[in-house]
């Protein structure tokens, strides 16, 4: 499966069966979802998806736990660190 290959419109259905939300847009590693029950979007990563068929979306975990997983802030961006620190060989 290539992400190239989903489509805006698309349903996402957890792996209970039940519909998650509705693709609005395809990234390189999420899928912006309108989410059907809560109505606020979710940032679902490419890992969760379990199998793509017949124009459907099916997650790899079920849809009672999607809201505690995280998904609703948008990805970071630049997640490299932000210290500064260069003496690597300091004794603590």
């Amino acid at each position: 499966m290539r992400m190239a290959d989903l489509k805006p419109g698309w349903p996402i259905i957890g792996n209970d069966g039940i519909r998650v939300g509705t693709i609005r847009e395809v990234g390189q590693n999420y899928l912006l979802a309108s989410q059907a029950r809560h109505g606020h979007d979710l940032y679902v990563p490419a890992s969760a998806i379990a199998m793509v068929r017949a124009g459907s979306v099916q997650l790899n975990v079920e849809s009672n736990v999607i809201g505690g997983l995280g998904w609703e802030p948008a990805p970071r961006t630049g997640d490299e660190p932000t210290g500064t620190e260069t003496d690597l060989h300091r004794h603590v």
